[in-house]
């Protein structure tokens, strides 16, 4: 990578560090908005992405990746039992999706329900698996297949977003009672359900890192 290169993809990393402040505190900022909070002109913000839908698709995609490095590390060890598993990726992923929520309804008005289904399809692998050993081991019960219990649990999920966005559910118990619904989903008893999250919360999985405050971004050049 040549310095140009590396200093063109710090200044799109900050552009996007930047965006995504602005676009949690007011979801209808506009690119010129964007621009002002970066410090910079609008066409060096139109230098990297060429519409705010284009930008919003590339923050969805970096939410996407954060979230799936946060559920592979939370069903790192495949020794653990299925169902503290499940739920110490739900919590390692619901903490970096958290972050991201507000991007949800921006996202679904940006990019089609079928790119975003395509994006979390690592995630729903993973899921799948983890399910798959759980309904074997007879941790969970459902009549569902295990990708089908994904799915489930793949919009239960954004259902959750959406209910704290909508100030339906608090969110700081949120990433606990998203971990609580999902186990409840796959079937496992009432009984063991707290004991599975509270073990999960015990040695809570590694997760993506957050952003820090984003370095000033420099201009573009003609």
């Amino acid at each position: 990578m040549t310095a140009l290169t590396s200093r063109a993809h710090a200044n799109r990393r900050r552009i996007m560090d930047i965006a995504l402040a602005e676009l949690l505190r007011h979801p209808d900022a506009t690119m010129d908005q964007i621009a002002r909070a970066a410090g910079v002109v609008r066409r060096t913000v139109y230098g990297h992405f060429p519409s705010r839908e284009a930008l919003i698709t590339a923050l969805t995609d970096a939410a996407v990746d954060d979230v799936t490095t946060a559920f592979a590390d939370g069903t790192a060890d495949p020794a653990e039992p299925a169902d503290a598993a499940l739920a110490r990726a739900t919590l390692a992923a619901w903490e970096c999706a958290d972050r991201y929520r507000l991007l949800v309804s921006l996202a679904q008005c940006s990019v089609t329900d079928a790119g975003i289904r395509t994006r979390l399809e690592p995630v729903r692998s993973r899921a799948t698996t983890i399910l798959a050993r759980g309904l074997e081991a007879g941790v969970f019960h459902s009549p569902l297949t295990p990708r089908a219990l994904a799915h489930v649990h793949e919009h239960m999920l954004f259902g959750l977003m959406q209910a704290v966005n909508d100030g339906d559910l608090d969110a700081e118990a949120a990433g606990h009672a998203a971990a609580e619904t999902v186990l409840a989903a796959a079937g496992v008893p009432a009984g063991r359900i707290a004991e599975a999250v509270r073990e999960a919360e015990a040695t809570p999985g590694a997760g993506a890192t957050p952003v820090a405050g984003a370095s000033p971004v420099a201009e573009a050049t003609d």
